[in-house]
This record gives C-alpha cells, sequence and structure tokens, in this order.
C-alpha cells in the first residue's frame, strides 16, 4: 500500500515533465517508429496482404495519436462516463 502511494505521488510530480519530455522527443520517436514500420513493411511480403498498405503512413499516424493521448492523460483530468465514454473535467 505505500509503494502505490509513493509511486502515485511521484507520478503526480513527475507527469508534467514527462510529457513536456515527449513533445520534445517527439520527433526523434517518430523517427524510430518510421525506420521500425519501414522495416516491418519490407518483411511483410505484399502478396500477404489482401490491399496494399504504406505501413509507414498509417503507423506515423497512429503513433502521433498515441503520442498525443499520452501527453492528454499525462496532462489532463478524465473520469469515465456511465457509457464507458470519458469526458474532461474541468
Amino acid at each position: 500500500m505505500i509503494r502505490r502511494i509513493i509511486r502515485e505521488t511521484f507520478f503526480h510530480f513527475a507527469r508534467n515533465d514527462f510529457a513536456l519530455f515527449l513533445k520534445e522527443h517527439e520527433e526523434e520517436i517518430l523517427g524510430i517508429f518510421r525506420e521500425e514500420m519501414k522495416r516491418l513493411d519490407d518483411e511483410i511480403p505484399e502478396e500477404n496482404f489482401f490491399i496494399d498498405i504504406k505501413m509507414v503512413p498509417l503507423g506515423e499516424t497512429i503513433l502521433k495519436a498515441a503520442l498525443i493521448s499520452i501527453r492528454r492523460f499525462l496532462t489532463e483530468k478524465y473520469t469515465p462516463t456511465k457509457d464507458g465514454n470519458i469526458d474532461e473535467e474541468n
């Protein structure tokens, strides 16, 4: 129980710095992600796909959404609604 309290307290103090860190290093993270998605795209034969999907642009769009989501989680407060969606709490 004490460990959880310490962890939650630390996270409360560090979350804004971590969000800022992600924002400052977003291009580096995206660059690494682009390389990995390109490698994956090159490794998977296109004949195994029903349609030709360019993995790098799709993956980059998904990663950007994920980074924005993580930053919002770190900097904004949310509460779940009855239907499972999340509403912003101001």
